[in-house]
């Protein structure tokens, strides 16, 4: 996996209950990043769904990780697997999907998911196929 120059910025903590499958959902509405072709901001709700292995996401790490991306010109779409692609490393979960819902610009919303799971990685449009 190819991931950001600041992927270190994630940090884990141990999962206290590793032999049970359940599922961890965090809601960061607040992200921006840049258009990579007008300049502008790009304002979104990311939501990680997300079943732990043996490591958890430390939030605050996650919080101050998703702050670099604030000054980065990237899509939607490539943020959103980068995104995915770094956590995924940082934590190693059993499954895990990212949802970027993106506000309007021009009158046009976005939402893109990506899917993992740790024998295979997809991104799909049908989470039933991931």
């Amino acid at each position: 996996m190819v991931g950001t120059p600041f992927q270190d910025q994630l940090e884990t903590f141990e999962n206290s209950f590793p032999q049970r499958d359940y599922e961890i959902e965090i809601t960061c509405p607040e992200f921006t990043s840049i258009c990579p072709k007008t300049g502008q901001p790009d304002f979104g709700t990311l939501i990680f769904r997300y079943v732990p292995d043996q490591k958890c996401v430390e939030l605050k790490s996650l919080k101050l990780y998703l702050q670099r991306f604030r000054n980065e010109g990237i899509f939607y779409e490539n943020v959103t697997n980068r995104i995915l692609e770094d956590f995924v490393a940082a934590c190693q979960p059993r499954r895990a999907t990212l949802e970027s819902r993106w506000s309007p610009r021009g009158g046009i919303t976005s939402v893109i998911r990506v899917h993992y799971t740790a024998s295979t990685s997809t991104t799909s449009p049908n989470p039933a196929t991931a």
